[in-house]
């Protein structure tokens, strides 16, 4: 007990300078993010200044935060001139048929990778982790060969189509299909059900977080697509919000104020779903394993 009671106040005269190290290291770190997160939300706030000033005020020198008056003109005019509800149904409709498509066939190919042993499945696995170093550019020539010979240039399912695959959904499943004990499978067949049963029953509902982490970001991902939609929408009436708003720049020329308008009315339902949805992003993909 003595020796003890000696030796507890040296301990604690050792672990002061680790506190004061740690105390030091944290408040750095806070410092740091807090000037990155400074610097990431400057331009979106520039963004939506801008968007509230009178279109004569943009350009004005000296560039200043603040105008005479704020007004919503610009999102007045944008809506006026525009096709953006129906550019926003498209974006709607497609980005969630994708999200749901995507969570089904990369959840039942995670499944046959990480339960079902069949013959190659580990060359087959990394062939189709292969296809996230393939840009996306090289492949928008066959792929659009390929939609116009099935006549699905200018419809849904041309855009949908080639953005059902995705490689990284795959993995993600993958991952988190492996960190289930194998012991739940084996008492489900045991009791006679059948693989089908075992995913749809058992690992679906396991995998809630990291269903909801790829739908979210199948859901981003296609709202935020330019390229693809760009190459094989034409008319006016079938395209996405990205690609409207690319065609309201160039109708718009240098007005300033109702291009920010477009861009924060073309992020918003990509900031809302972030906003309610980061808890089970962060979820799904902790249970996969990933560390960024």
């Amino acid at each position: 007990m003595a020796v003890q009671q000696l030796a507890t106040p040296a301990t604690r005269l050792a672990e002061r300078p680790r506190r004061r190290q740690r105390s030091v290291t944290r408040i750095i770190t806070l410092v740091v993010l807090a000037i990155l997160a400074i610097i990431w939300i400057l331009p979106i706030l520039w963004a939506i200044d801008t968007s509230l000033k009178p279109e004569g005020e943009t350009t004005a020198v000296p560039v200043s935060w603040f105008a005479s008056h704020f007004t919503l003109d610009a999102y007045i005019t944008t809506f006026a001139t525009t096709n953006l509800p129906r550019w926003y149904f498209n974006s709607f409709l497609t980005s969630a048929i994708i999200s749901i498509v995507t969570v089904i066939l990369a959840s039942m190919a995670a499944f046959a990778f990480s339960r079902v042993p069949f013959k190659g499945r580990s060359i087959l696995f990394w062939i189709i982790l292969a296809g996230i170093m393939v840009p996306v550019q090289i492949l928008i020539v066959p792929l659009f060969t390929q939609m116009q010979s099935l006549g699905l240039v200018d419809t849904y399912w041309g855009i949908m189509l080639p953005q059902f695959a995705s490689p990284i959904a795959v993995f993600i499943f993958k991952q988190y299909f492996d960190g289930i004990p194998r012991e739940l499978e084996e008492a489900a067949i045991m009791d006679g059900a059948s693989r089908w049963r075992v995913y749809w029953q058992i690992w679906m509902p396991l995998a809630r977080p990291a269903i909801a982490a790829v739908a979210i970001f199948a859901f981003v991902i296609s709202w935020n697509n330019f390229l693809w939609p760009f190459i094989v929408i034409t008319g006016n009436n079938m395209m996405t919000v990205p690609v409207g708003l690319s065609t309201v720049q160039t109708s718009f020329g240098i007005r300033y104020a109702q291009i920010m308008a477009s861009a924060v009315l073309g992020g918003i339902p990509v900031l809302i779903v972030f906003l309610f949805f980061q808890r089970q992003i962060v979820q799904g993909i902790a249970g996969t394993g990933l560390k960024g």
